[in-house]
């Protein structure tokens, strides 16, 4: 074993989380031992099974430790008896904001032998990267409410966007974009949100004087909406707003065959401190147990957890071995999978393994 040695905390959390987690991390010890570094994990007890246990969300002390970790492993969180906001804000945004995890990464990448519910699209037509702002916009909780409860109710919801902000994600964006194809789209809709747009648009244009290879475009988020159905290869690294990016990477979610597919990673690129990786599907409580829950995504994640740490050559393997074993699945997820959340999960980590 070489000497590369990473710190990966793992939050299973509820529902199927820790079962695709568990599925993941077979591929993750698998790749480790092919590419000779070694990964030490300790798992969190987080989500809404501990909060109603415990009434704690996150203590002080546990994002201390998690801090001190190369990257972050989530399975999924979230339970029909905890009310909507308390993880969401306590948890998952909390860990955003002090790990400053600006980024929210979401490929949107049709792998061979998924079927997808746009006709005749195939894989070399859609392979995007989209790049969300992910600490500003709504996330900064402006707004209020006046006359709750009444006929004269008034509820304001503001969305905050600073240079700093927007030129941070622009540059991670650009800097995407010389790894691929050198094509960037900034999505927004700058003809009605004139104030944040117009920031946003000078924004990117500014600082494109720093990328003369790299062609840049714009796309209103409704058009960008019509496009990935229609064409999706017209984009290739796609940079938007908080909002328009959580609305468009599910949207893209379904265009690559589901959200049983769809990996992310919430990240800090300067590593001050660790980044998340999660596949996007929610805890799914209804099918916990019954081996329905479709792994692929949260191997998927692994994958991109190891490429930010720089082990490129571990997270193509990965990333391969869950694309050949893809075409074996009869469906993306539910009983008529083909396979158990266990079986899929073992035929990965043996394909990443080489056997």
């Amino acid at each position: 074993m070489g000497d590369r040695r990473y710190r990966i905390a793992v939050i299973g959390g509820d529902g199927i989380g820790p079962e695709v987690t568990d599925q993941a991390l077979k591929s993750l010890d698998a790749v480790a031992d092919r590419c000779g570094f070694s990964v030490d994990t300790n798992h969190y007890d987080l989500g809404g099974t501990r909060y109603l246990a415990t009434g704690e969300v996150l203590p002080e002390s546990v994002v201390e430790e998690l801090a001190s970790h190369d990257a972050v492993l989530i399975g999924a969180v979230g339970r029909p008896d905890v009310p909507p906001g308390i993880l969401e804000r306590g948890l998952l945004l909390k860990l955003r904001f002090d790990f400053d995890l600006y980024v929210n990464l979401r490929p949107v990448k049709l792998l061979p032998g998924v079927p997808t519910p746009i006709t005749g699209l195939t894989p070399e037509r859609c392979d995007i990267l989209i790049a969300r702002e992910n600490t500003e916009g709504p996330y900064c909780d402006a707004g209020g409410v006046l006359r709750k409860g009444t006929p004269a109710e008034v509820a304001i919801q503001e969305s905050l966007n600073t240079r700093f902000g927007v030129g941070r994600i622009v540059t991670f964006a650009f800097e995407q974009a010389l790894l691929r194809r050198r094509r960037l789209t900034l999505c927004h809709k700058t003809n009605v949100l004139t104030y944040a747009g117009d920031l946003w648009n000078r924004t990117v244009h500014e600082l494109s004087e720093n990328y003369p290879h790299v062609e840049v475009d714009y796309v209103h988020v409704d058009a960008m909406c019509l496009y990935l159905v229609t064409s999706p290869e017209r984009f290739d690294v796609v940079v938007t707003d908080n909002l328009f990016g959580d609305i468009i990477t599910d949207l893209g979610a379904a265009v690559q065959g589901g959200m049983g597919l769809a990996a992310s990673g919430n990240l800090n690129p300067e590593r001050d401190y660790p980044s998340i990786f999660e596949p996007v599907h929610g805890s799914a409580p209804d099918i916990v147990g019954l081996g329905w829950a479709n792994p692929v995504a949260a191997v998927l994640s692994v994958a991109m957890c190891l490429a930010h740490l720089g082990e490129g050559v571990a997270a193509s393997i990965v990333e391969e071995a869950a694309a050949a074993v893809v075409p074996t699945m009869n469906s993306m997820g539910g009983p008529d999978m083909g396979a158990t959340t266990e079986e899929l999960g073992d035929r990965i980590a043996v394909a990443v393994a080489g056997a």
